[in-house]
Formats: structure tokens, sequence, C-alpha cells
């Protein structure tokens, strides 16, 4: 790959990893209620779901999932329906303040509840599939190795993206001693519930053409 076309594709992954979405949410909700340890595994998993998003669009199969109107309205609205449902147990948390070690070892069965919210959220967005679908033909030459584009975009896509993650969900450890005192978790429950179930409605009225 030229190094014009893969500056080109890192200004286009850099601003699209920036962009605060569902998972940048769910990385610093976790952060502030449950510590920095939890975050990492709930980033891990979202990484992962995409890393397998690319995966099928860059082989093809993202182009009949995206072009199939049933599969792409069961993966929008089952990830509408797991934001709404952190959404809802968020805002009738009856926690009035949060409570955690923030250097505990995590448990086994934390790092795999952690890994599984972030890779569901991260793998329940069809948005993913067909921005990729569009983006790999821009930069993809066909007369070269494909494993090793592959292996290039992979690898930096997933550098920025868990750098971008670990940053937002570093905020959120950084300012979760503001939340960890008296009454505040609460009110950090209604806004990220809140927020959570607004993405989940935004995302079940998301159109294919709108992706």
């Amino acid at each position: 790959m030229e190094l014009d076309v893969w500056l080109y594709y890192l200004i286009a992954i850099l601003i699209l990893t920036a962009s605060p979405g569902p998972s940048v949410l769910l990385c610093i909700t976790k952060s502030v209620t449950h510590g920095f340890n939890h975050a990492i595994y709930t980033a891990l998993g979202s990484l992962i779901a995409i890393i397998g998003i690319i995966t099928l669009s860059f082989t093809g199969l993202g182009l009949i999932i995206a072009s199939s109107d049933l599969v792409f309205t069961l993966i929008k609205y089952a990830g509408a329906l797991y934001l709404i449902y952190l959404g809802y147990k968020t805002l009738t948390s009856k926690e009035e303040n949060y409570h955690f070690e923030r250097n505990s070892n995590l448990s086994k069965k934390d790092k795999i509840t952690s890994f599984i919210s972030g890779f569901i959220v991260g793998a329940s967005n069809p948005k993913a599939i067909i921005f990729f679908i569009a983006l790999f033909p821009q930069f993809i030459n066909l007369n070269t190795s494909l494993f090793s584009q592959y292996i290039i975009f992979v690898s930096t896509f997933a550098v920025l993206e868990l750098s971008w993650l670990l940053f937002y969900a570093y905020l959120g450890h950084k300012s979760s001693s503001w939340f960890l005192q008296k009454g505040r978790a609460k009110f950090f429950n209604t806004i990220t519930g809140g927020v959570f179930i607004g993405a989940g409605v935004l995302l079940s009225t998301m159109r294919k053409s709108e992706a």
C-alpha cells in the first residue's frame, strides 16, 4: 500500500474513531460506575466486534448482509433494543452512590460481562457494515496483496479505535471522583440512561439509505 493512500485512510479512520458513539458512552459509563479496568474489557469487546464487521465488509460478505432488508432490520432492532435496555437499567437503578476499588483485580465473571456488553454494542450497529463497504473500495488496490492490505486496514483501525475508547474511558475515570460523591450517582444514571435510550430510539429509526 502506498503511503499517501494509507494517510488518507488514516485520516478517515481517525475522524470515525474520534467521534463519540454508543461504544464510547458505554466505556465511559463502565469507567465511572465500575472502574477503569471494567472499561478496558468493554473496549476490547467493542473492538473485536467491529474488527469482525471490517472482516465481513472486506471479504464481501458484508455486502450480502447490507443488501438484505431482513438482516439489516434484525441487526438494527437488536442494537436498538439493547441500548434501550441499558438505558432502562441505568434509569431505574436504585444506587445513590458508587462503591468500587479503583485498583482491584477483576474476577473472570466481571471481565466476561464487560467484554460481552462491549461486543454487543459494537456488533449491533448495521451502519458500521455499510460504512466500511463504502470505504474500502476507495483504498483497495487489486494489483497488490489483499491480505497485506487487510492487515494494514485492521491494525490501523484497531490502534485508533482502542486508543480513543480508552481515552474517553480515562476521562470518565478521572471525573469519577466527582460522581463518587454522595448522591451524584442518581444524577449520572439519569443522564446516561436518557442518552442510551435516545441512541436506541435513533438507531431504530435509521434507514439503510441514511447509514
